[in-house]
């Protein structure tokens, strides 16, 4: 049996960091609990920290966790490339500290950046590529051992100093063969949507679609879902014995499947419990579902993010969004007329903008007339298709603990940073300011969209003018020197593609596999 101790740490964004010291709200680690969950059905001591609920300093987070009778440590976050440089520093204290434990890190960043990270961050032993609850089932088992992790897919550590990969794990098909470990954590400490007692799931993973900005595709490989009732009746066997009224669904596109979803609509019906569900989808999906969102409403439904990304027809099809305009427009009022808030993510920073894009933008977003908008930067993470269409563009966020879509990461050829910032401020305030807006957070008949609604506004006018004051007197992009693939290396298929090549020789090597 293994000491295992899953460590979630603090994430630097501001988002993150204003909902918890203000409003009381902080939401659990889903990726570590669903890896937990195996691990204590496996018969391991496993624990969990999780260093979002109070923030401490770095020395003290090391302090705690040398502190623990721990063999393995398992480290990760979901918001994985910002979240790094927190990670890397306290991997490095927490070795110093106790050298003989094992460190293992996982999540999207590590995946797709095994070989910087082993060969700049020493105290790492092992990383954990794509899903991870039937690898790090593996590795922890080896460990035990004293085996070698060579014969474990999805891995990457040092052979002979030098940083090696073994194959891709497999898909995992059944994503009920792995239960999350809800009991690793106190729930009372979790808290969203009005400091109601919150969890994140997921009912899908993947999406089926090819959006260039996104990688998602290529994390999850393929889109799948739970079991329908499966995941009704645990989300109703939360709320019953924990009294959880609110979940998050971390999926990409829950939605894909209208069958599978409306299964588990059907089953949330079953369970009568009162749990509030929001999470993010596609526009077209509403509209194609435009028959059946009052049972969506029936079911708990309540607030649907859906990723537009932009209001130009142009870029939507260079980003290969499949949409249009008219199909988001029209999904914005369905929703509405099934009582249910829209929010619309909107990205800025792609390279030709102008101010003339941003004013068009702005005129859009008002048609639409969302109930919220989200506003993020185009972010060129190595593992997805936009890598090479931004490889060429100069970099003026260095600080990869700014790479989280709340910064501009990336120069604009016709604008300046803080033009740009002005005006994604400014069509952020005339959007939520616009009086159809407040009249829907001050007067809107419906009981749960309005609270919704100032909820929501409750975290802007604080995040607001803290990311203005920020971006002013401490974090100002400026020109770094560096184009994308300066900063980052190669894009990921190409990384992948010379794994695969060494991959195949070792195996001819070893006679495993007879040269062609």
């Amino acid at each position: 049996m293994a000491r295992i101790l899953l460590v979630n740490p603090p994430h630097p964004s501001i988002g993150s960091r204003i909902p918890p010291r203000t409003l009381g709200e902080c939401l659990p680690p889903l990726g570590l609990l669903s890896v937990g969950g195996p691990l204590v059905d496996d018969g391991h001591d496993v624990s969990l920290i999780d260093f979002e609920i109070d923030n401490p300093p770095t020395i003290e987070m090391a302090r705690r966790i040398a502190a623990e009778p721990t063999d393995i440590l398992l480290i990760g976050h979901s918001g994985s490339t910002s979240a790094h440089p927190v990670i890397s520093e306290l991997t490095r204290r927490v070795r110093a500290l106790a050298p003989k434990m094992h460190i293992i890190y996982g999540g999207v960043f590590p995946t797709y950046h095994h070989r910087e990270i082993l060969e700049s961050e020493p105290q790492v032993d092992v990383i954990v590529r794509g899903e991870g609850e039937e690898t790090v089932r593996r590795l922890v088992t080896a460990i035990e051992e004293g085996a070698p992790p060579c014969q474990i897919p999805g891995l990457a550590f040092r052979e002979d100093r030098r940083p090696v990969a073994t194959a891709p794990a497999p898909m995992i098909l059944q994503i009920d063969d792995y239960r999350v470990g809800w009991e690793l954590i106190e729930l009372s400490h979790y808290s969203y949507w009005g400091q109601k007692r919150a969890v994140v799931m997921q009912f899908s993973r993947g999406c089926p679609h090819l959006c260039t900005y996104c990688g998602q595709r290529g994390f999850w490989t393929k889109w799948r879902h739970r079991d329908p009732k499966a995941f009704a009746a645990e989300i109703a066997w939360l709320y019953r014995e924990h009294g959880v009224e609110v979940v998050n669904l971390a999926d990409e596109n829950p939605t894909s499947s209208r069958k599978g979803w409306l299964a588990f609509l059907n089953a949330m019906i079953a369970e009568d419990v009162p749990v509030t569900i929001i999470g993010s989808t596609r526009a077209g999906d509403i509209v194609r579902d435009a028959d059946i969102l009052p049972v969506y409403h029936k079911a708990g439904v309540r607030r649907f993010l859906l990723g537009m990304e932009t209001t130009d027809a142009k870029t939507l099809q260079a980003i290969k969004k499949g949409s249009t305009t008219s199909i988001d427009r029209e999904a914005i009022r369905l929703l509405r007329k099934n009582r249910i808030i829209s929010m619309v993510g909107c990205v800025f920073g792609f390279e030709e903008e102008t101010d003339a894009d941003y004013f068009r933008a702005l005129r859009q977003i008002i048609s639409y007339d969302p109930d919220h908008i989200q506003a993020v930067y185009v972010t060129p993470h190595r593992w997805t298709p936009f890598f090479r269409e931004a490889k060429d563009r100069a970099v003026v966020q260095a600080d990869i603990s700014k790479w989280d879509y709340k910064h501009q990461v990336l120069a604009t050829r016709h604008m300046a940073p803080w033009r740009v910032l002005v005006w994604v401020k400014f069509i952020e305030a005339v959007a939520q300011g616009r009086p159809r807006a407040l009249w829907r957070l001050l007067c809107s008949p419906d009981g749960d969209v309005r609270a919704g609604i100032q909820w929501y506004y409750r975290h802007g006018r604080l995040v607001w003018p803290l990311e203005i004051w920020n971006f002013f007197f401490n974090d100002r992009p400026k020109k770094i020197g560096k184009s994308v693939s300066e900063f980052w290396g190669a894009p990921q298929d190409a990384e992948e593609e010379a794994l695969g090549r060494r991959l195949t020789v070792k195996r001819v090597a070893s006679g495993e596999l007879a040269p062609r």
